[in-house]
């Protein structure tokens, strides 16, 4: 019986949902940040982690403060985690804001009979597949860290209560 039950091995229903409508947002916001470096790819996993990790507790909050506290923990690790990680660089990080690429209108006289034909067929990605995966991923790192969090909380308890026992044997062994 658990005070704190342990956390899920499967992500729960509503994290995937939060991953999938954030998840275009937070890699966008993540490569702005970074200025589109490849090797910075990680941080938005290890954001989604970060809120994998406290998912109960911050759904809990939200419920009672009728607030995004989900969304406003996602945006202020997200921040220091790319804090973090600039203060890493061995060079100093340029960040340079591209603009955007100029796209053909569908519609347009000069666009081929394939693009005008592609305005009106239904895609072919699938959706939602890559908020599934990321949702998997960020959720199985968080449960790692936490089944070794609890590890290490189970080995301090245990040197505690052996050194506890010592002084406490010391203690009565040099009053008789």
């Amino acid at each position: 019986m658990y005070l704190i039950p342990p956390m899920d091995d499967e992500p729960p229903p509503g994290y995937v949902d939060f991953v999938a409508a954030h998840l275009v947002e937070l890699r966008r916001e993540t490569d702005r940040l970074v200025g589109g470096d490849v090797e910075a790819g990680h941080l938005y996993l290890d954001v989604l982690a970060d809120v994998a990790g406290h998912w109960r507790r911050l759904c809990w909050l939200s419920r009672w403060s009728r607030r995004d506290a989900v969304g406003d923990y996602l945006r202020r690790r997200l921040a220091a985690r790319t804090k973090r990680w600039r203060d890493d660089q061995i060079y100093e990080v340029d960040v340079r804001v591209l603009s955007k690429p100029v796209l053909v209108p569908v519609g347009a006289a000069t666009a081929s009979l394939a693009l005008r034909k592609a305005a009106v067929l239904p895609g072919t990605a699938r959706g939602g597949v890559f908020a599934v995966a990321d949702a998997g991923i960020a959720w199985v790192h968080a449960y790692r860290r936490q089944q070794w969090r609890r590890l290490a909380r189970l080995v301090a308890a245990t040197i505690l209560l052996v050194g506890g026992m010592v002084q406490y044997m010391s203690w009565l062994s040099s009053s008789t």
